[in-house]
């Protein structure tokens, strides 16, 4: 039985690495400013009129949505790109006939997407101090649940990546199907806020529990219990998971 090609996992890792460094501003830059601009509209202009939510401070409160809506949006976007410029320049098949199997392909792409954004979200925590006074109440269940996303939405984004033809559709997803949800999965307030019957709905809505299982490990409280949160985010994985063994064993928009 052979080993773990690490040296190609390696090779993956680093070139998509080393895209980032040679779009840095955009990587980095850009989400930074867009969540310090977050902070300075909602933060202060509308925070300073909304009373504290569960004890803490509206400002502070945005805190972990804000991440996860920037964890979200990196991780989809840099996965899904990650493996769809192979496909648009034809390299692809050069990756699909190297000595490399499928899985250590995935955690190549995967896992260089996946250090992106929890770097990102990490400089979004240490930017987000610079205005609003913030605590941590679980920093190892904070880390671990930002990693746990990050890779599952790094899944996420590698199989829209392969099911992408064309560059508009690299957006579809991410544009009309999960900002809307996270901007509706309490990412700016707490669902307990809603009146009926739209509480209720928004249970329905599964970035509620991500926000959520997030926010809890910084005040120690949830709009819904952490084991549905976690339970969630471990049910989606192994369902990336499952898609991405099929598409490896069927070729699905691979090998055409």
């Amino acid at each position: 039985m052979n080993g773990i090609n690490f040296p190609g996992i390696w090779a993956i890792y680093k070139f998509e690495m080393a895209r980032t460094l040679r779009t840095l501003w955009q990587s980095i830059a850009t989400p930074v400013i867009t969540t310090s601009l977050y902070f300075i509209v909602f933060g202060g202009a509308i925070g300073s009129r909304i009373d504290a939510i569960h004890g803490v401070n509206y400002g502070s409160f945005l805190v972990p949505g804000l991440i996860m809506l920037s964890l979200l949006m990196q991780s989809i976007a840099n996965a899904s790109i990650g493996i769809y410029f192979p496909k648009f320049t034809g390299t692809v098949f050069e990756l699909l006939s190297a000595p490399i199997s499928a899985i250590e392909l995935v955690v190549g792409f995967v896992g260089a997407a996946a250090t992106k954004s929890v770097v990102i979200g990490l400089i979004i925590l240490a930017t987000s101090a610079l205005f609003v006074p913030l605590r941590v109440d679980h920093p190892a269940a904070m880390l671990a649940f930002l990693v746990l996303t990050a890779v599952t939405f790094s899944m996420f984004g590698f199989i829209i990546g392969i099911w992408a033809k064309s560059f508009e559709q690299l957006n579809i997803v991410p544009s009309l199907l999960v900002t809307p949800l996270t901007f509706l999965g309490g990412a700016f307030y707490s669902i307990d806020m809603l009146p009926e019957p739209w509480h209720t709905v928004s249970l329905f809505n599964p970035v509620v529990y991500l926000v959520s299982g997030f926010r809890w490990s910084f005040f120690g409280h949830g709009d819904v219990d952490i084991t549905w949160s976690l339970g969630f985010t471990g049910i989606f994985l192994l369902l990336c998971l499952g898609l991405i063994v099929w598409i490896f064993r069927t070729g699905y928009r691979l090998k055409n």
